[in-house]
């Protein structure tokens, strides 16, 4: 009776979410992301290091990213800090904030010193007891909470029957998640030539309170030494950080070109204008794909990757004038002596004569 009353509970809570917050149209503007652990709770340990430091580093760095090469979408963090935040309250920072996407960063541990990978999980019922004891292990923060058995009527974050009632929860977004969960793991097994184990799906109380499409992302292993070496290093937390951007990135493009439709036509009109020409510093050229890692993606925070023909080219920078993108290369050419100015319309190369003409700058 107790489970069955805990599951009439969270659908009826899943409607109040619906009315109160519903998605807005239009473009993606707003994302929260969260920076798992905190304070009181370390997360995972590795040998020498603790989960909540390392996500809160790779937020922070997701966050200047978005805020530096997508100005125009707002940044909610539920911590920019080393505190406490009961997993509740998380769910009510991005709920208020009305985003349209949440992103929460974790990493992962296991006995197995071996396993290495990294994870992206939707909300669902796990199938297999690997994905149960990841969101035991996630969930478990709640123990920490002040009154959790009433907070959460209830449920046991240790008790295998307690999951059971997320068969019964109808994630209304989860086509959303599941893209954007396979996006972030596409870009790190292509381009930051990490061990993808893929997206799954388990019972995450975090994501099952906020009311927008969420992911959890498990960005390695700290029980595996060379991964606790690689995620508590500048540049590993660098590259999953600018992994995670270009995945929000492709996603806020599907996002923006699928609800461009429900914009009123003026807003549809400025939209065009601002997304129609984009300008890019082109830095390198190769005939074989740079792999993440090489130097010329520890020397920029973004690189924009595209085929012209028999070549990989390497840009950089994403502005919609000339004179902004402009501003740009006197620093560029510290790095790059032989940098120049490109131009794309709707994601195709064009002249920058061309580009200029049609953008009238």
């Amino acid at each position: 009776m107790k489970l069955l009353a805990y599951s009439i509970s969270i659908i009826v809570v899943l409607g109040c979410f619906v009315d109160v917050n519903a998605q807005s149209t239009g473009r993606l503007k707003k994302v929260v992301i969260d920076a798992g652990h905190g304070g009181k709770d370390p997360g995972a340990r590795g040998r020498y290091t603790k989960e909540k430091d390392i996500v809160l580093a790779v937020a922070l760095k997701l966050g200047n990213y978005i805020e530096k090469y997508l100005p125009e979408v707002e940044v909610v963090y539920t911590r920019k800090k080393d505190e406490f935040i009961p997993l509740m309250k998380r769910a009510e920072i991005a709920n208020k904030s009305k985003a349209e996407l949440f992103i929460s960063i974790h990493a992962n541990y296991i006995s197995n010193p071996r396993v290495r990978g990294t994870e992206t999980f939707a909300l669902g019922l796990h199938r297999t007891q690997d994905n149960l004891e990841v969101a035991k292990k996630e969930n478990s923060v709640i123990l920490l909470e002040d009154d959790y058995s009433t907070t959460f009527q209830g449920f046991d974050p240790n008790s295998s029957e307690s999951y059971i009632i997320f068969e019964l929860y109808q994630n209304m977004y989860l086509d959303q998640s599941l893209e954007m969960a396979s996006l972030i793991e596409n870009q790190f097994k292509q381009r930051v030539g990490r061990n993808s184990r893929g997206v799954k799906q388990a019972g995450f109380l975090v994501l099952r309170e906020t009311a927008m499409p969420g992911v959890l992302v498990e960005l390695g292993f700290l029980s595996n030494s060379n991964e606790e070496k690689y995620m508590s290093s500048n540049e590993g937390q660098s590259l999953l950080a600018s992994g995670l951007f270009r995945a929000f990135r492709a996603y806020k493009k599907n996002f923006d070109e699928k609800n461009k439709f429900d914009m009123p036509k003026e807003q549809m009109k400025t939209a065009k204008n601002n997304t129609q020409i984009t300008y890019r510093i082109q830095v390198a050229s190769s005939k074989r794909k740079i792999k993440e890692g090489a130097s010329i993606y520890r020397k920029l925070d973004d690189v924009y990757e595209y085929k012209d023909g028999e070549l990989y080219k390497y840009a950089t920078g994403e502005c919609k004038s000339f004179s902004e993108i402009s501003k740009m290369m006197p620093q560029l050419r510290k790095k790059f002596k032989d940098c120049f100015v490109i131009a794309f319309e709707n994601d195709k190369r064009i002249p920058l004569s061309d580009a200029r003409a049609k953008s009238g700058d």
